[in-house]
């Protein structure tokens, strides 16, 4: 039997090996741009069936979009936030899932829910919106939690004692003052044509705000480079934002407007603690702070105690820096949604003047004192109506440190933003009949449902991470609106979107709130 037809004999093998390899090679080249495609759309393809898994996973049986845009999400829908948007969102129910740039989002609605959120320091924490971390600093004390946040807060409580509110009145009091003059003139000078307070009342808040917070040791040219550049923080802080940090977006200039504050914080801080070691006495919050740990300094020496904790010039920066944030943007909201409130009710407005010339006599030219707001129930109702109807900040982004039972039906996944909602329970009408009017005499009643559910009134938020400063922002928004009352008339120009809502950090008139001042004759 033959078998050499089955042989391959020694000397062909290379050749047929080199043949068939470069036959293989040839065909790969030419396949490989289809093959590189191919490749390229079975991994896109596996990479967007995965994000609707995981995002139809996570969002479980909670009403929202079946499916999410890939990449994006909601972000289309983020760019220009609505009021009637985020209404349609709370009314779908008390927890409500979307996403946006594959940040998994659960919204609540209901008081139970928002409250839980906010008195859950285990689950949840804090992150303002996802670029406040970046803006803000990661080790701003907004951020800390548990023992870390407590002893900050205790040290902070002591900036807003009585006695030091009524230091700060003072220069509320006189700034408030020379911002109306300069609101006079300019009207005078504009022959009284209407004009939108949304920078103006900014700029007044932001003036008083490091004056009060500062004192003299920030110089008047860094007040106006902040209040300049702390627009871009505004903006950066909405709730949805491109993520990256890359020039040009708001996220970046946010960060440089950020780094040119703080720099002027921190000197400021420095100047304060040479200041006070040197005998200076008590002018701002700055100083009450350095003040307060010196004296537990000298109290723990004598008493052989325990040291109190000094604080550097950068993270007193950080706190001003947050103190700015509250007392800019949420004070300036509410600030000028009082104004066209009280335009847009005459009747209001005269008792709040008829008020005043009670607690105040004829001479509005004195300084209002603390005692004399106390004597001012009214026009606290006012600004507690007017807070309510409509509030600064409508919801607070936290960000969940782990699985997070919120209810007994669903989870929040770790590392999901969380948002607790306010504006629902300001507006709720089990609680405030007729919610959508501005009702100041409904605080007037201590028996009323508003003041016999004070789990509603959200303004200031809830739990540990509550609003230092409630009593300071009332004691401020008193003061400009009753100054405002005695010294000045103002008209408002309504407009279509007089009573449309803009979403940025905290919420304002879409037209600006167009008014026109003059002085008051009286």
């Amino acid at each position: 039997m033959s078998y050499s037809s089955s042989i391959v004999h020694p000397s062909s093998l290379p050749s047929q090996i080199f043949f068939s390899a470069e036959h293989l090679s040839n065909k790969l080249l030419s396949d490989k741009p289809s093959l590189i495609l191919g490749s390229l759309a079975v991994l896109v393809l596996s990479l967007l069936i995965l994000e609707q898994t995981v995002y139809r996973v996570k969002k479980g049986a909670l009403p929202g979009s079946r499916w999410t845009i890939p990449i994006i999400g909601k972000f289309a829908d983020s760019v220009n936030p609505t009021l009637e948007g985020y209404k349609r969102q709370w009314a779908s129910g008390e927890l409500s899932a979307l996403s946006v740039f594959n940040i998994f989002i659960v919204i609540a609605s209901t008081n139970e829910a928002t409250r839980k959120i906010l008195n859950s320091p285990a689950y949840a924490e804090p992150c303002l919106v996802y670029s406040a971390k970046q803006v803000l600093c990661p080790e701003n004390w907004v951020f800390l939690n548990g023992k870390e946040h407590v002893d900050y807060r205790r040290t902070l409580n002591s900036l807003f004692t009585r006695k030091a509110l009524a230091v700060y009145l003072g220069v509320q009091d006189a700034i408030t003052r020379h911002h109306f003059a300069l609101w006079l003139q300019t009207a005078r000078e504009s022959k009284n044509e209407p004009q939108s307070i949304m920078h103006t009342v900014r700029y007044l808040n932001m003036h008083t705000s490091l004056r009060v917070f500062c004192g003299e040791h920030i110089p008047e040219e860094a007040i106006v480079i902040i209040s300049d550049n702390y627009w871009k923080i505004t903006v950066a802080l909405e709730l949805v934002n491109f993520p990256l940090a890359l020039p040009g977006t708001k996220i970046w200039g946010a960060i440089q407007s950020r780094k040119i504050a703080l720099k002027h914080l921190e000197e400021a801080a420095r100047r304060c603690k040479e200041y006070i070691a040197n005998g200076g006495e008590v002018r701002c919050m700055l100083d009450q702070w350095v003040k307060d740990t010196q004296d537990a300094k000298e109290k723990a020496t004598m008493d052989g105690g325990k040291m109190p904790r000094e604080f550097t010039d950068h993270e007193m920066g950080l706190v001003i820096l947050s103190f700015l944030f509250a007392s800019q943007d949420a004070m300036s909201s509410g600030v000028i949604y009082a104004f066209q409130h009280l335009a847009d009710h005459p009747e209001i407005l005269k008792k709040v003047r008829e008020e005043q010339k009670a607690v105040r006599g004829d001479d509005y030219s004195k300084p209002l004192t603390l005692e004399n707001i106390d004597d001012m129930p009214y026009l606290k109702a006012v600004i507690k109506e007017s807070l309510r109807l409509k509030p600064p900040v409508t919801m607070v982004p936290y960000k969940t440190t782990k699985a997070f039972p919120i209810s007994s039906s669903y989870t929040v996944p770790a590392n999901s933003m969380v948002i607790p909602s306010l504006y629902p329970s300001l507006h709720d009408p089990s609680v405030y009949e007729d919610p959508h009017l501005f009702l100041p005499e409904r605080w007037l009643d201590p028996n009323s449902a508003a003041n016999t559910n004070p789990k509603h009134y959200m303004v200031f938020g809830a739990g540990p991470h509550r609003c230092i400063g409630v009593e300071y922002t009332n004691i401020n928004m008193a003061c400009v609106m009753g100054n405002a009352a005695v010294l000045m008339d103002w008209e408002h120009l309504t407009t279509k979107d007089s009573e449309e809502v803009q979403m940025i950090a905290t919420i304002f008139p879409k037209d600006g709130c167009l008014l026109k001042f003059s002085p008051r004759a009286e």
